[in-house]
């Protein structure tokens, strides 16, 4: 199995051999800031199993939830395509909108809705969290 995706100009691509282990909608303020004004679309992936091409830039913040995280885009483009969070080492989220088949990391749940803006589509079909939920494996 091989899961393909890069930014907007071709300057970083990556590659997983795995499938993601969970994928979520974030309406967290950050991720709104990311979205520009929308939610992300997030897929976790074992980070043993993503290769990478080509050079990020890292935005290092805190998450809403106190995590530590790195925000990694493509520093040509602009394109935000990961995110790291320094208690989850072993993961790496990767923005669904830059996988090449989007389909793949379709999400199981939304979470930070109660930061969502009242005019957000929030699925009413997936789970929801008001903020953080447990962690993925």
């Amino acid at each position: 199995m091989s899961i393909t995706g890069g930014c907007l100009c071709g300057a970083v691509r990556y590659t997983s051999t795995s499938k993601p282990i969970a994928a979520r909608t974030c309406w967290c303020r950050l991720c709104q800031y990311l979205g520009a004004g929308s939610s992300t679309v997030n897929a976790a992936f074992l980070k043993a199993d993503v290769t990478l091409t080509g050079t990020t830039t890292d935005y290092q913040s805190v998450a809403d939830s106190g995590t530590p995280m790195h925000r990694r885009f493509c520093p040509k483009c602009g394109t935000s395509l990961f995110s790291e969070a320094e208690t989850r080492p072993h993961l790496i989220f990767i923005r669904v909108g830059t996988l090449d088949d989007p389909e793949v990391g379709a999400p199981g749940a939304t979470i930070w809705t109660k930061t969502a803006p009242t005019w957000a589509c929030i699925s009413e079909t997936l789970p929801k969290f008001e903020g953080q939920p447990p962690p993925v494996a």
